[in-house]
């Protein structure tokens, strides 16, 4: 068993949907103080988005490497809302920021 393996904590269902339900409250708040109204597709994919940070969060599984260049045009206000999401978990990188950051500017777009 390598290292990495090592450090990834089982987790179960319940305890991902209990941290997804917890943010998803807490993202519902600030799109509603920003004004952000997804439509139904958008908080669909924001929240299996969501699903999938709790399970990294809650498990240490690692998240693939993302290259920061793909996200230069997402908007200072919109990574700033993404990082505050992220911040939520405690222990996710902030490459997590980078890849919400495009569901939350897709949703602004609206």
């Amino acid at each position: 068993m390598s290292s990495n393996e090592a450090s990834v904590r089982q987790t179960t269902p319940d305890e991902i949907e209990a941290l997804t339900h917890r943010v998803m409250a807490q993202i519902a708040a600030l799109y509603a103080q920003h004004a952000i109204a997804p439509n139904a597709v958008q908080q669909q994919m924001l929240a299996s988005h969501v699903r999938a940070m709790a399970l990294r969060s809650l498990t240490g599984e690692p998240l693939p490497e993302v290259d920061a260049e793909l996200f230069e045009d997402i908007s200072p206000e919109t990574m700033q809302l993404a990082q505050q999401v992220v911040d939520l978990f405690g222990n996710l990188p902030r490459e997590e920021a980078w890849l919400l950051s495009v569901h939350i500017e897709v949703a602004r777009s609206n």
